[in-house]
């Protein structure tokens, strides 16, 4: 039999049954599951996140990703027709300028206005009949300025204050759509966050840091297993799939990320003491070897945009070991997944977590890659 052509998205699907995709996270944070892989002798082991420290060696290092989500989900009306409206943030392009997603009925054009009214509003009434309900002090108005080639919108928000202020206001949590529900309730509001979420910027979670929680973070540092902290702010094309057939002609999605001069420091350190380095999410993969690309071993501070598509023959330079939760069949970030662990031992894994009834996708339970 012939090996897969990894470079066929068709080598990249599995049939999952939809009742293993987590639409609510667990009563507690730690208390997922933990698929351990281990490369050196291909073994597959079942465990939970609670046991971490356990399979985690003394001098090892936890890098967590403490980017925050923003509120960005928006709701409304295209304020001339009253038909229904629904938006995503997805960034401050300059002072009073927004790159957002949009969806209505109808052919939007330059110089129309859009009325967002707050999320909790939205929710609790039909939008496109009771415009006439909100006024200027209680909406906040769009005035779209250009199409964006990706399809998106550059608009002027009505409100001179700052882009995080506005979406506090307006805005909810911008949940995947498999999680089945448009509007953000107050667990989602809580747990759709990292403890350690500190920096706003994302319109996903880093899932795989929701897992932790305070005290499993100590019962890691008694074991001499210590942590530090970057930043990727998770971008809107973690909700898209690829619709190529071939990799190669996979547009990847850019992002913002940040390693700061401590946590480039720490690491140096860690890996002279002999420890390894333990990502906690693809994104901060991304972040380091997106660091590493750019000037180096051993890492240095850097900042910037990437692009950095990571497959199967990729030359890992900053990260050992990987805690990710279990990706979408035919994603980026399941081909990621595989380059660090190899492509047959990974899709064993996912055949064994889909046996045993692991709860999959942002609410899911976890894998170590070690």
């Amino acid at each position: 039999m012939n090996p897969p052509d990894l470079q066929l998205l068709s080598s990249w699907q599995f049939e999952l049954p939809s009742d293993l995709i987590a639409s609510r996270p667990t009563a507690l944070r730690d208390e997922s599951r933990l698929l351990l892989v281990n490369r050196q002798n291909n073994s597959i082991t079942h465990s939970y996140i609670r046991q971490l420290p356990q399979w985690l060696n003394q001098n090892d290092r936890l890098i967590f990703n403490n980017t925050k989500v923003l509120p960005a989900r928006l709701f409304g009306f295209r304020t001339s027709t009253g038909g229904r409206w629904e938006g995503l943030y997805v960034e401050e392009l300059s002072p009073g300028r927004w790159h957002i997603l949009s969806d209505t009925r109808g052919r939007l054009l330059p110089g129309e206005t859009l009325t967002v009214i707050p999320a909790y509003a939205a929710a609790s009434e039909d939008v496109g009949q009771s415009s006439h309900l909100h006024s200027a002090q209680n909406s906040l108005v769009l005035t779209l300025v250009e199409k964006r080639p990706d399809g998106g919108w550059i608009v002027s928000p009505s409100k001179d204050r700052p882009s995080i202020q506005l979406l506090e206001e307006f805005g909810s949590l911008p949940l995947p759509p498999y999680l089945g529900r448009k509007l953000a309730d107050e667990e989602d509001r809580e747990r759709y966050q990292t403890q350690f979420a500190s920096e706003p910027g994302a319109v996903a979670a880093p899932t795989a840091g929701l897992h932790f929680t305070q005290s499993l973070l100590e019962e890691c540092g008694r074991k001499g297993v210590q942590s530090a902290e970057l930043t990727l702010h998770v971008g809107i094309g973690t909700f898209r799939p690829v619709t190529v057939s071939h990799l190669s002609e996979h547009l990847m999605h850019e992002e913002w990320c940040r390693l700061p001069d401590e946590t480039s420091r720490v690491i140096g350190e860690t890996r002279q003491r002999g420890g390894r380095i333990v990502a906690v999410g693809t994104t901060s993969v991304r972040t380091l070897e997106s660091a590493a690309a750019a000037n180096g071993m051993p890492l240095q501070p850097w900042q910037g945009r990437t692009k950095l598509f990571i497959q199967p023959g990729f030359q890992f330079q900053a990260v050992d070991c990987l805690l990710t939760n279990f990706h979408l069949p035919g994603s980026t970030l399941l081909v990621l997944v595989a380059a660090l662990a190899g492509y047959e031992l990974i899709m064993e894994a996912y055949r064994q977590a889909i046996a045993e009834r692991y709860r999959f996708y942002s609410y899911g339970d976890a894998m170590l890659i070690l």
